[in-house]
């Protein structure tokens, strides 16, 4: 009795004591995972995390347990259930991600295994005799003989996702050396200085943030303007849209100021602006061109004091 209580305490404390030590916690899935994948998973790791396993009914307690001194914790308990274990680290956790999730290997489907993923059977030569065509038809495979053989003649969804694998299935893949299915550490929850949130959130890229964050502020600001209460994302547009609003009373009164006179000549002078456009343009090619010619005149001077030196030599 006091070996057990002596071994749940220094599990509490070793507990305790990564949870300190390091910031992220990774939830993961063990299912399928055999001690050599563990063994290679701890040695990737190595320097960037530990593993840690143990009972769920112990690893609840002692959160619990920890909780008055530190709440955020709690947030861990929902996911602390099925066959799951931990990774504490303080490394990048996309790396740590891709590097638990790295080591899995193909395993062959079993009879009675829930399916992870659609088992598709390939159209082509299976390489069978005739003899076992029956087999085939009993699972709605669609063959034909071909030069001796068994032929799949179309692709064919053997097994669903989700779905338990049948013995006339797992025979029938064996058979065939399909094995479908591949088993590693599945990751059930981020745990991240006290939020926690699902994996895919890694994969969450600077650019799709600022693009969200834009159309948060596009949201906000339409809002505002629509129901007149100024935000912040809003008030220069209601700066903008008041100034617009001062120049189109300014234009049909005698409400003037510097800065407008020019606008209300040009509105009442279209004609000296318009024409003074083509004018300035002109003026600029003009004098452009005038530089032109002036610079080929030279050059063709240069070349007739050039000749008539040559003459003289």
């Amino acid at each position: 009795m006091g070996g057990k209580t002596a071994n749940k305490a220094g599990y509490f404390d070793k507990l305790k004591g990564l949870l300190e030590e390091y910031r992220s916690v990774f939830i993961v899935s063990i299912d399928n995972v055999s001690s050599q994948q563990m063994h290679e998973v701890r040695h990737s790791l190595r320097g960037d995390g530990v593993v840690l396993m143990g009972k769920n009914t112990m690893v609840r307690r002692a959160l619990k347990t920890f909780i008055n001194d530190t709440p955020e914790y709690e947030r861990l308990l929902p996911f602390v259930k099925g066959n799951v274990g931990f990774v504490f680290t303080n490394g990048e956790l996309k790396d740590i991600r891709d590097k638990l999730l790295a080591n899995r290997v193909a395993a062959p489907a079993r009879a009675g295994a829930v399916a992870p993923v659609d088992v598709w059977i390939p159209a082509g030569n299976t390489g069978m005799e005739p003899g076992k065509t029956s087999f085939f038809q009993a699972l709605g495979v669609p063959t034909k003989i071909a030069r001796g053989t068994i032929e799949i003649t179309t692709d064919l969804k053997l097994v669903e996702a989700g779905t338990k694998v049948g013995p006339s299935e797992a025979t029938l893949l064996n058979m065939m050396n399909i094995s479908p299915f591949t088993y590693g550490l599945g990751i059930e929850q981020v745990y991240d200085q006290g939020q926690a949130f699902p994996a895919e959130i890694l994969d969450i890229g600077e650019e799709q943030l600022l693009g969200t964050l834009a159309k948060a502020i596009t949201t906000i600001a339409t809002i505002s303007l629509a129901i007149n209460f100024p935000t912040l994302p809003s008030v220069m547009h209601s700066v903008v849209n008041s100034y617009k609003n001062i120049l189109a009373v300014a234009v049909e009164t005698e409400i003037s100021w510097p800065e407008i006179e020019d606008l209300k000549d040009r509105i009442a002078n279209p004609e000296a602006y318009a024409s003074a456009a083509p004018a300035a343009a002109a003026a600029s090619g003009g004098a452009a061109a005038a530089a032109a010619e002036e610079e080929k005149k030279d050059e063709s001077e240069e070349e007739d004091e050039e000749g008539f030196g040559g003459l003289f030599d």
